[in-house]
Parts: C-alpha cells; structure tokens; sequence
C-alpha cells in the first residue's frame, strides 16, 4: 500500500511512520489466516500421498483377486538351446521331449551378372516371371507371379518394381560379386512352399542375358520336429498346436538338439502377486504412519496427526484383515503364511507360501479370489476400497471437503484484506485532517504571538 509522503508537514509529526505501523499492525490479522491456508494445502497433499497408497494396494489386491492366476501356466525349457516355449491358458501340464530335426528357412535365387547396375536391360513388354515352390492346386503346376517391366529398366528399377509388388512374396537387392552386378531375391516367408524355383525374363535387349544362377539357389525348407517320437512339419519356425496351447519357436541352426519342455503351474506369477500384495499393504502402512507421526523432541505432528479419515480407513482395514473368509479351505491370513503383528504391518512366511503354491493352489485361489468377485479375501478388500477411493468416497469426500474450506480461507482473506484497506485509508484521512489542523493552530499560534510583540514595542515594553 502506497504512503502518502507529505502527511507530518503541517504539523511536523511522524505520522507515516505512524500510518506504517498501523497498516502493519492491521495487516497481522491476516496471519492466522495464511497459517490455515498452508495448513489445509498441507492436508491435501498428505490426502493425495494417501490416496496413491491405497491405490497401489488395491492394484496388488486385484492380482490376486483373479482366479486365471492361480491357474496360469508356465514352460520350462531345460537339456538344449534349440527351442523356446509359451504356454496359453489352452495348455495343459505335461512334460514333452522336443528333437529338431530340421529348423524352417527360407529360399533365396541370384540372377546372372550384367556389368553396371545402372544400364538399361529391357525392351518393350518386358516381363520378369517367377515361380515357386507351392503347387496350384488347380492346375498342378507351380505357381508363379509375373510382373510388367518398363522399357529400359536397369537392375535398379527392376530391384524396385519386385520390392514394391504386395505380390511378389520375395525382397529383391542387388549384390556385387566383384565381376558384376546380380539380383538377389529372398523370399519374405519360410518353409518349402516358399522356394523360389525360377526366374525368367522377357523383352531384354539386344545382348543382355539375365537368368537363373542355379548354383545360388536355395530352396526354402519346412521346420521338422520331433515331439515325444511323434514328427511333425511345419513351414514357420514358430510352431503353434503341435502341444495344446504351446507354442514352440525354433533356433535355426540348432538341428539335431533335444530339449526337454515341461509345462506346468506358473507358481512364479503366483509368489510374486501375494508378495506383492503384502508389500503394498506395508507401503500403505508405512505412508500412514509418516503422515500422522508426532515428534515430541522437536514437537512437530504429521500433517494427519489425530485425523479422522486415517484412524477410520485403518479401523476398516485391520477388521478385514483380522477377519475371516467363509466356505475355503483357508479362512485366515495366517493360515496362507501371511501374519498381521502388532504394529499393523502384514509379515509373510515364504516358505509357507512356496509350500502352497507348490501343493494347494486351488486352496490360495479360493481365499483370496474365491468363486465370486468379491467372495475372496482379495475381493472383499477391492470392495471397501472401493468405497474408500469412489467419486463419493470416504477419501474423496474428504479430499473436497478440504478443498472447500481452502477456497473460504481465500475469499475470507480478500475481505479481510479489503477491510484493511478500507481502515487504513480512514486513518490517512483522519491523520490528514489532524496535520491540517495543527498546522492552522501552528500559523494562529505564530499570529498572535507577532501581534503580541508589536504591542509591547508601542507600549515600550519589551519582552523580558
């Protein structure tokens, strides 16, 4: 607030540094105000770090809430290097002995060379045809795929036009061979049917031959495995249904390797999901405890020291975890190798837990996902959390409720602010006045006492 710097003149009194210390002294009303706005910002953020603990916690809850994990399947493979496994959820446990006989590849044919890779090759109605390895079924024969060369392409051109057909089911590039230039094609699958059998050009011109080099032929080749004595084919080195719901990928260059593929409960996921869930539990536990500690050395509280919303979802939290569940096999945490101790954390025994996982699945998948969605002692905590984190939940409500008394703080503080003001400016006034004032008795004052001397000279008396 600007000061008026010629208040005092009249009157020879400080009264802006009097005015300064009134606005100051006004002004110290709004601190208690500004101390509740940090205060309630304080609160907010603790009420966020709280509300993202109890998410992740019901993020771990509904892992193993869901009764496909307790039935999932994993693939060990062990005894080779020449196969890699995944199971789906089609899969059954069981133990297969793997032989790659053969991995899948795919065929490859160069052309003879020509000299520059920038010369033209073709005439008029040039045609480059080629022709595989899988039967028509139609007519027997090959099929084969013939493309529509412009006049004078170069091996360029020609590299370009197969490379841009969606039909040509090779890639084309062009190779060096230190005499000359070839075209090199590939085809983009592998397996038997996928062989490049033959090239053949028409309309080149006058002195250029380009044809088939046989020696660089490669014919494409099916994957060939043994599975428990049993042969199978297959034209892609990844190899779906030969095992229900497995699917087998092949290392090339692996032939003659044996491998052992077990297929079996995925315990891993299984262990990693309840430690997970017990450790999410503990990070919430140990979030609340930060936020609502008291430090009586330095005497400073957590900004949720004594609030209501914490001592509740705690309350609700240690009752279901205390609980019980109804109609399993298992009915308590302790009984799953999970303990509650006494200052509120889950503590989990793993070797209780690996004994589980390894003989009693069915036995975890009922406590904590039961048969229904909420039926499980996972499934029942995902429900009061629910309730707690809903647009109308507990966290929420409180969330907004703390919101609301911010915004009041703030209005509260322009009005009182705008009331300062207006005191502050009434005190200007007044000091003002009072200056003017002063200044006409100071100038009545110096009147009179010149007249008073004037008088006293005509008198011939002086003033002693």
């Amino acid at each position: 607030m600007t000061t008026i710097t010629s208040l005092g003149i009249g009157s020879g009194l400080d009264l802006n540094g009097l005015l300064d210390q009134l606005n100051e002294a006004e002004r110290g009303k709004l601190e208690p105000i500004k101390l509740q706005q940090t205060q309630q910002k304080a609160k907010i953020s603790a009420y966020g770090q709280l509300q993202s603990a109890l998410t992740k916690f019901q993020e771990a809850a509904a892992k193993v809430n869901d009764p496909k994990l307790f039935e999932s399947l994993s693939t060990n493979v062990s005894g080779g290097e020449g196969v890699k496994a995944s199971a789906s959820a089609e899969a059954n446990p069981g133990r297969y002995e793997v032989e790659v006989v053969n991995a899948a590849r795919a065929g490859s044919l160069a052309t003879s060379s020509v000299a520059a890779n920038d010369q033209a090759l073709t005439g008029a109605d040039a045609t480059l045809t080629l022709t595989f390895g899988k039967i028509d079924p139609d007519t027997g024969e090959p099929t084969a795929l013939t493309l529509d060369l412009e006049e004078g392409a170069t091996l360029i051109d020609i590299r370009n036009a197969i490379n841009a057909s969606d039909d040509a089911g090779v890639t084309a590039s062009i190779v060096n061979d230190g005499s000359g230039y070839r075209l090199a094609l590939s085809s983009k699958e592998t397996g038997q049917d996928a062989s490049i059998e033959g090239l053949e050009f028409t309309g080149l011109v006058d002195g250029v031959t380009l044809d088939a080099d046989p020696v660089t032929q490669r014919e494409g080749a099916d994957a060939e495995i043994n599975v428990n004595g049993i042969r199978i084919t297959s034209p892609s080195n990844s190899i779906e249904g030969a095992i229900q719901g497995v699917t087998l990928n092949l290392e090339p260059g692996t032939e003659g390797a044996t491998s052992t593929v077990a297929v079996e409960q995925n315990t891993r996921a299984v262990r990693e999901a309840i430690t997970g869930f017990v450790d999410a539990f503990n990070d919430l536990k140990s979030t609340i405890g930060s936020l609502t500690a008291y430090n009586a050395e330095t005497n400073t509280a957590g900004e949720l020291n004594g609030d209501s919303m914490v001592r509740t979802i705690e309350s609700r939290m240690r009752s279901m975890l205390s609980g019980g569940i109804a109609g399993g096999e298992f009915a308590t945490l302790n009984q799953v190798g999970i303990s509650l101790q006494r200052d509120g954390t889950l503590e989990l025994d793993s070797d209780r837990l690996d004994e589980l996982v390894s003989s009693n699945m069915a036995g975890l998948s009922d406590f904590f996902a039961g048969d229904e969605k909420d039926a499980g002692m996972a499934g029942q905590l995902n429900q009061a959390l629910d309730q707690m984190l809903g647009s109308n939940g507990l966290v929420k409500n409180t969330i907004s409720g703390a919101e609301d008394r911010v915004e009041s703080l703030k209005e509260r503080y322009a009005r009182m602010e705008k009331s300062i003001e207006s005191t502050i400016s009434r005190y200007r006034t007044q000091f003002g006045q009072l200056d003017a004032m002063i200044a006409q008795m100071n100038q009545t004052s110096s009147y009179l006492t010149q007249q008073f001397d004037a008088l006293d000279a005509q008198l011939g008396r002086g003033r002693r």
